[in-house]
């Protein structure tokens, strides 16, 4: 079991005219993204559009990346509400040397801990050689993992449940467990959970806080004075006035028109929202001219 520590990006998909997957473009994004401060990407991430692509494109994609310079830094998304299809995926992906994988659980539904604990064993049973990050994210799936959930999985399966991603904030201040990397999902919370003990981040916005959110994370490692965590938060604010797929694939468009191309009922930024957005982040000082696009 190997721990994840650093600056993850939740990377986002890049799309054709026809609303296909654009497989050498997104992975150009994953690679730029490493490129310009983390650590490594979550690729089919709730920001990458991952329930709404076909499990084929996602197949295609795959077999792609395997190819890529940065094989080792990917973490693939394979939760989908269908435990079969989350199981047949994450196979495809172990075929090809993928090891790291980020599972939410099935949306619709209402359950509960145990019925939770059942879903990873049936995963971890049919794929025992693997590693999983959980998902903890209650608004879009329905629920949220309680500490004592988290526990008792990585009880039963020490060496397969290896972190969380936690986007619903109710774990990065309570869970202590040891070699187990706790990973917030907003770059508001990076500093505080380094000084709590988390690892890093895994995060919709760092697609454009990359190099801020490094700084952050590398200066706290290296006990510097922190001089960026004002201007990461802020950033990271402006961003979340309003949905963050949309928002980061309008400003992105700025650089390469594909990122215009969203899957429904995703949608980009209206005129007056694009405008706002730029506005308010150049009075940050961040403009889009410090990020290349793929």
């Amino acid at each position: 079991m190997s721990k994840i520590n650093g600056i993850y990006a939740a990377s986002l998909s890049v799309l054709n005219e026809d609303l296909t997957l654009n497989v050498s473009k997104t992975i150009e994004h994953a690679e730029m993204v490493i490129d310009q401060g983390c650590h490594g990407v979550a690729i089919f991430g709730s920001t990458g559009q991952a329930q709404l692509i076909p499990v084929s494109e996602k197949i295609d994609l795959l077999n792609n990346l395997i190819s890529s310079k940065y094989k080792e830094k990917y973490i693939i998304g394979t939760g989908l509400n269908s435990l079969g299809e989350t199981i047949s995926l994450m196979r495809v992906a172990k075929s090809l040397k993928f090891q790291k994988f980020l599972i939410m659980p099935p949306a619709y539904y209402k359950y509960g801990d145990n019925e939770v604990i059942e879903f990873y064993s049936k995963i971890i049973e049919a794929i025992p050689e693997c590693e999983i990050i959980l998902y903890n994210f209650e608004k879009l799936c329905g629920y949220k993992f309680s500490v004592e959930c988290v526990e008792k999985l990585v009880k039963k399966f020490p060496k397969q449940v290896i972190g969380v991603k936690d986007s619903s904030y109710n774990l990065f201040e309570n869970l202590k467990l040891d070699n187990f990397s706790v990973l917030p999902g907003s770059e508001s919370k990076l500093f505080k959970g380094l000084k709590l003990g988390c690892s890093g981040i895994i995060t919709a916005t760092c697609n454009v806080t990359s190099e801020l959110a490094r700084k952050v994370y590398d200066d706290f490692q290296n006990k510097n004075q922190q001089t960026e965590n004002q201007k990461l938060c802020d950033v990271r604010a402006e961003f979340e006035k309003y949905n963050l797929i949309s928002g980061l694939h309008t400003y992105y468009s700025k650089k390469n028109e594909y990122y215009r191309n969203v899957l429904p009922p995703l949608s980009i930024l209206n005129s007056q929202d694009e405008s706002e957005l730029t506005n308010n982040l150049e009075k940050l000082n961040f403009s889009i001219n410090s990020l290349k696009a793929a």
